[in-house]
């Protein structure tokens, strides 16, 4: 992997040779029409230009948003590039990510092999149930289901992206609520990144195959693009041996997505972007017949401005479904048909920096969120295997920010300082419960209920000497409960995990204090200390044997140190990163018995470090090794997951022309990797896996 953080600019300019630097389809195709018919305007300025009527200045689309503001200085930031993200040992987005120290997922399985709600994203050990407590965008625009929280990591093609900055901590600032542990921005990868055509084909030793491509071409003078992937295969037994029964089945999969995206000069300081993302993913776990399936419609219109009074304006809308059927571990019959959960996001951001002084970087906006989502299920006897109970839930969630940040150089200092308000609003929610015969067994109608929301953050980076940046900040954030918390119950056979719906917002308070000193040119070595603490930390709290409701904690703290290192030297690459957390439960009330334990799901140590070697154009080998420190699976602190180590290798040798051959090894040593533990019964991740195929200009 590559990974760099982020300095003082003013630093960098003096480090030679410095690694671091500073609804549905018809509807959503409309848009994406609208933005190619702005290409006409350029063809005919080209035309005039030819015919030497006209000399226009050259117009230069990136695709991109507005210059990262200078705070990234101040916080914790990482930026992965793009050769790391195309040479990861899976081929998923997940795995490059998680070569950030602290990023998690729920549980240590991927999007092969796990259930898609359980696919949170969080930082800094501040997990502790399956919904993201980090923000993650894509060109700006957040990613996560309206209804779960979750992130479709398989409808992310890693091919298509260009890099990658993940923010640890930091609060909200002007990204939206919801980045309580920090921000992923995932930005797309260009012409100036990507080949006309860019393919892959693999399969491995279980005859599973990937296949990925993404077409980008000049129209006008802008571009467009179309992304598809399509991964699918038996899968593995996520079961061990010793514990399989005749019910037992591969976690099998097979999922795709196709995105289109186009880009357009509207002037030279001026460009539309449009984007339609389409994808299905089905995939069964543990049990023949536990089968779950997700799928989604994204389209959204983006407005970048670079002139003086730079400008950032997002639109978006999703339209997603998941269904998810469970299977009895004791009878393996069919107990709960979770069959159908669409919901569908709105919302937009608009971002203004207007030019008010010499050395300040101004931002002012609003952003805004909305999501409705509605369960429909049935619940079955295990015993008789007929319909027992008919259930519906859902609401409405929404949120209004505004916020004004101001970025200030003076010299060899940067302060930053920010305000955000937000307004959310809980509505419309309820839980229904009617017997086989239509009565009525329970109902949930909840109070609809709003609230605003000061939060603040600040810090300063200070650069030092020519080798030596020295920076603190301080921060708030802000998370509301997904209607998935509020209103959805269920079921991981036996376990039943209830609903709630009087959850409470989450509240982050925290600070870190850190430096980026570069010992030699070739050498960056960056370390953070930080103390964190989310109030009303939701969790999925045990209340009796094989039942757990999900409840507002009095707090988690999180106290650590995080590292990384980068070093060049010629065609050879070291980049590690290391991130170490105390993480506890804390506070009294009703979750006293939990004070002092350990939050579910969150390792004390994570460490990983890739070494690469590019001797020539095209060619890559690399290795990485990671470990993930134990942890425990249930608030109790009874299940505990041991910890692993694992070791992936990537090769990569040109053959003719653009083609090239591709060898990845997952698991090299075929550890143990133990995703779940619920009383015994135990979940397994990847075992080792050999990939090999053909790449054309990747």
């Amino acid at each position: 992997m590559k990974l760099t953080c982020a300095i003082n600019p003013a630093s960098a300019a003096r480090m030679t040779n410095a690694p671091l630097a500073r609804l549905r389809a018809p509807a959503f195709a409309s848009a994406f029409v609208s933005t190619l018919a702005l290409t006409a305007p350029a063809l005919a300025q080209e035309d005039a230009v030819a015919e030497g009527q006209e000399d226009t200045p050259e117009i230069v689309v990136t695709g991109e948003g507005l210059e990262p503001a200078l705070s990234n200085i101040v916080y914790s930031t990482v930026t992965i590039e793009r050769d790391a993200i195309t040479s990861s040992g899976s081929g998923r987005i997940e795995e490059v990510l998680a070569n950030v120290a602290g990023f998690q997922q729920f549980r240590r399985s991927d999007s092969r092999s796990s259930n898609p709600s359980a696919q949170g994203a969080t930082l800094r050990s501040l997990g502790g149930n399956a919904t993201s407590r980090a923000l993650v965008l894509l060109d700006g625009v957040p990613v996560s289901d309206p209804f779960f929280g979750y992130i479709p990591f398989n409808a992310i093609a890693p091919e298509a992206i260009g890099r990658v900055r993940v923010t640890r901590g930091g609060g909200s600032g002007p990204f939206g609520a919801g980045a309580l542990a920090g921000t992923i921005e995932l930005e797309s990868a260009g012409p100036a990144m990507l080949e006309p055509v860019a393919a892959s084909l693999l399969a491995n030793d279980r005859g599973e195959t990937e296949a990925g491509a993404v077409v980008t071409q000049p129209l006008g003078g802008g571009f467009g693009q179309v992304t598809g992937r399509w991964d699918r295969g038996q899968g593995f037994f996520t079961t061990p041996a010793g514990q399989r029964v005749p019910a037992s089945a591969r976690a099998g999969f097979d999922s795709w997505s196709l995105g289109l995206r186009a880009v357009a000069p509207i002037d030279p300081d001026t460009e539309l972007q449009a984007r339609v993302t389409l994808f299905d993913d089905n995939r069964t776990l543990r049990f023949a017949g536990a089968d779950s399936s997700s799928e989604g419609q994204d389209a959204s219109l983006r407005l970048v401005h670079r002139g003086e009074w730079a400008l950032d304006a997002i639109a978006y809308v999703q339209s997603r479904n998941f269904s998810n059927e469970v299977i009895s571990s004791s009878r393996f019959v069919r107990v709960l048909d979770q069959r159908n959960t669409p919901s569908s996001g709105i919302g937009g951001k608009l971002e203004l920096r207007p030019p008010i002084a010499e050395g300040h970087d101004l931002r002012i906006g609003a952003d805004y969120r909305r999501a409705t989502g509605e369960l429909q299920e049935e619940a079955y006897s295990a015993f008789t295997t007929q319909l027992r109970e008919r259930r519906r839930a859902g609401g409405t969630n929404s949120n209004l920010g505004i916020f004004i940040e101001d970025d200030w150089e003076i010299g060899p200092l940067v302060v930053t300082g920010g305000l955000r308000a937000d307004h959310t609003r809980i509505e419309d929610g309820f839980f229904r419960a009617r017997d086989a015969g239509g009565q009525l067994v329970s109902e949930t109608i909840a109070p609809d209920r709003s609230d605003w929301t000061l939060s603040w953050r600040a810090g300063a980076s200070f650069y030092a000497s020519r080798r030596l940046d020295l920076r603190a900040a301080a921060y708030t954030g802000l998370r509301l409960p997904t209607l998935n918390e509020l209103y959805r119950p269920f079921v991981v056979f036996p376990v039943v995990t209830q609903a709630n719906a009087a959850l409470k917002n989450e509240r982050l308070e925290g600070f870190e204090i850190g430096l980026g000193w570069q010992p030699v040119d070739a050498v960056v070595i960056t370390l953070t200390a930080f103390d964190n603490e989310v109030e009303n930390a939701i969790a999925n709290v045990t209340v009796a044997p094989n039942l757990r409701q999900r409840q507002n904690l009095p707090a988690i703290e999180a106290r650590g140190l995080e590292g990384a290192l980068a070093a060049r030297f010629g065609s050879v690459s070291l980049d590690a990163s290391l991130a170490w957390t105390d993480a506890q439960i804390a506070g009294e009330g009703a979750s006293l018995s939990l004070d002092g334990n350990r939050p579910p799901q969150t390792p004390e140590l994570a460490v990983s470090a890739t070494l690469a070697w590019e001797p020539r154009e095209g060619v890559r080998l690399s290795a990485t090794a990671r470990h993930v420190g134990p942890q425990f699976e249930d608030d109790q602190e009874n299940d505990r997951l041991p910890s692993a180590t694992t070791f992936d290798l990537f090769a990569q040798m040109p053959l003719a022309g653009p083609i090239s051959l591709t060898a990845r090894v997952e698991n090299l040593f075929d550890e143990t990797i133990v995703t779940r533990n619920a009383g015994g019964a135990i979940d397994l991740g990847a075992p080792q896996t050999f990939w090999l195929g053909l790449r054309i200009g990747l």
